[in-house]
């Protein structure tokens, strides 16, 4: 675990409120956590490419989904995360972003099985096929918006290597360094929005929603308030929070001209109409790359409900704050114990939010006692 310093980072300080309960280990490589509306199952997926469910405490011995033999896992690649369809209870359909044999980005629709504890992995059908240029930076996460707003968001890197080698974070005709939006219910495979920012813009691409991202991981919604919450990994220096109105689209978030709140390239550094992010923090105390979580609706514990929980891979903290008056306030460190390399955050259908580890574990948070 990180070690927080009062005198250098005056704002954090330890509260012991909160714990952690372990609901599950033994996974391999856990990568994401969520769960159907109104389903009390958790749906841990699992980076070589299976998606497993967490039922009344015990994993089951069938995995709901196994595509390991169409993913390219490891480092950065592999099956990244699952989205199911807000009419997922009756049409059965649900989404899977994942890094294909080539390494490039596939995001297909599957449908459930009559039994709803099986995928039917012959049902794929695919949605978007996005090429990833080099073996990092893939993003991955895959949301449907807030209430109200049923289109797919998709947060892509910006291809990868070091430094946006090929300008894809301030490219609005590539879909890299981008978070798109599209209608997977209006067309086949999908229809644009059109209240997407870009719309019949000859300049950029119909599905962007906002660029200028690095490798956004990982992004959510508010789910009382809406705003839309991106945590997106730094380069040498700085990792960062940035929060937005879910209804502001067509947002430029700063990457490669910005780091975080600093210039990344000091001799082309016009920050005019760049989203400063409301939260950064450096790579002192062994940090390295931000996992962005959720901002906290569940009922279990009033306290912190509207503190918006994110930790670094490296470091291992668990950090929150509320965002207030367009700035992120009320920063908080937290002593939970040792949480390790924190791969991801989950959220079930009642908002409780859950951490996964790279040691396979997953974990809830809950109220100290």
């Amino acid at each position: 675990l990180g070690p927080w310093h009062p005198q250098r980072d005056p704002l954090y300080f330890f509260n012991s409120l909160l714990a952690v309960e372990l609901v599950g280990s033994g996974f391999s490589s856990p990568i994401y956590l969520t769960a159907p509306l109104a389903d009390p199952r958790l749906f841990v997926v699992e980076q070589s490419g299976r998606v497993q469910i967490i039922e009344n405490g015990n994993r089951l011995a069938v995995p709901f989904l196994d595509i390991t033999d169409r993913v390219l896992s490891g480092g950065e690649a592999g099956l990244l995360s699952i989205a199911f369809h807000p009419l997922y209870a009756t049409n059965g359909f649900f989404y899977a972003s994942y890094s294909d044999l080539n390494g490039d980005t596939r995001i297909e629709r599957y449908t459930v099985t009559a039994d709803r504890s099986i995928a039917d992995k012959s049902s794929a059908k695919l949605v978007l096929g996005v090429e990833q240029p080099f073996g990092n930076h893939n993003g991955g996460l895959i949301v449907f918006g807030p209430d109200g707003d049923d289109m797919l968001y998709i947060g892509l890197g910006d291809g990868g290597s070091g430094g946006d080698p090929l300008g894809h974070g301030q490219n609005r005709n590539s879909l890299l360094g981008a978070m798109l939006r599209i209608d997977v219910d209006g067309g086949d495979p999908y229809a644009v929005p059109q209240d997407n920012p870009f719309v019949g813009d000859v300049g950029a691409r119909d599905e962007i929603w906002a660029y200028g991202l690095r490798n956004p991981w990982r992004f959510a919604f508010d789910r009382l308030e809406g705003n839309l919450y991106i945590a997106d990994v730094g380069q040498n220096q700085w990792e960062e929070v940035g929060v937005v109105p879910s209804a502001s689209g067509g947002l430029n978030h700063g990457w490669n001209t910005m780091e975080g709140q600093h210039c990344f390239q000091p001799q082309d550094c016009d920050t005019a109409g760049l989203v400063i992010p409301q939260l950064e923090y450096g790579h002192s105390g062994g940090a390295c790359s931000i996992t962005g979580g959720y901002v906290y609706r569940g009922d279990a514990i009033a306290s912190i409900r509207g503190h918006y929980f994110y930790s670094d891979f490296c470091a291992g903290f668990l950090r929150s704050f509320r965002f207030r008056d367009g700035t992120a306030n009320d920063e908080r460190e937290w002593d939970v114990g040792e949480l390790g390399n924190v791969v991801s955050f989950g959220e079930d259908a009642d908002g409780e939010l859950y951490i996964l580890s790279s040691a396979g574990t997953v974990h809830r948070l809950i109220e100290a006692g």
